[in-house]
């Protein structure tokens, strides 16, 4: 809305479309879902750095794509929002139907898993994950968590995550990774068909996204002892650095 009221009108290219829009899907809703992360595990300056460094990083290289490229497409808005109600009565009613539509999503994803869990479609889903999640260094505990968040949004899959973590059914060093992967690549399918209305290239803003997020979480899995702080380590090197830490 901010972007259709302050820049609706300027001629804009693609790429410049495309190089705003990486920043905006990776560095978007920090205060809210970094609030969320840090109560999965994650603290704020870690979410500030990967979320920010990792926006910027992105939109350059996007940038520097599209400058040997020479792309000199321009974009053609196929849309406008519609104006909105004003007044404190309109606010509310709107607020209202967020909260509602927010529960619902929930209960439609808590039943999804328990019926996936029953019919056994579960451990399918583990099956077919399993090549990515052991690339990005992830257990297959966190295969349906981690595809609710990339999918959906990382609120969503941050919520299911911290009940797995809390229960015991995931390791803190699984929710830690999945959670940095959802910071980089989450609700691929609302955020990218919104940010598809500002004339962004979809190759730019989702594959190459989805492919920068994997690579960047495959290089932290890599290394965990120079990033991970022992307290989010379940593996056996983390517990011995607990260990010494104690000492």
């Amino acid at each position: 809305m901010v972007f259709f009221e302050i820049a609706g009108d300027t001629p804009l290219s693609v790429a410049q479309i495309s190089v705003f829009s990486g920043l905006l899907l990776i560095g978007h809703s920090l205060p809210v879902e970094g609030a969320v992360a840090r109560r999965a595990g994650v603290p704020w300056w870690a979410t500030l750095v990967l979320r920010m460094g990792g926006a910027l990083l992105f939109a350059a290289l996007l940038a520097g794509c599209y400058r040997l490229l020479g792309d000199t497409r321009q974009v053609e808005l196929v849309w406008r929002p519609e104006p909105v109600a004003s007044g404190l009565g309109g606010w509310l009613v709107s607020q209202l139907e967020t909260l509602a539509m927010a529960f619902l999503i929930i209960l439609a994803l808590m039943t999804l898993l328990v019926a996936l869990r029953w019919l056994g479609i579960e451990r399918v889903i583990h099956m077919a994950l399993t090549p990515l999640l052991r690339m990005l260094g992830i257990g297959r505990a966190a295969a349906n968590v981690t595809v609710i968040g990339a999918t959906l949004g990382l609120t969503y899959g941050a919520g299911l995550l911290i009940r797995d973590v809390d229960s015991g059914a995931m390791g803190r060093r699984d929710s830690v990774l999945a959670l940095c992967f959802l910071g980089l690549c989450h609700s691929v399918i609302e955020d990218t068909l919104l940010i598809l209305l500002l004339g962004a290239d979809l190759w730019a803003v989702l594959w190459v996204r989805l492919a920068f997020a994997v690579v960047v979480i495959a290089i932290m899995a890599r290394w965990p002892r120079h990033w991970l702080p022992a307290r989010w380590d379940n593996s056996s090197a983390g517990a011995e650095a607990r260990r010494r830490s104690l000492r």
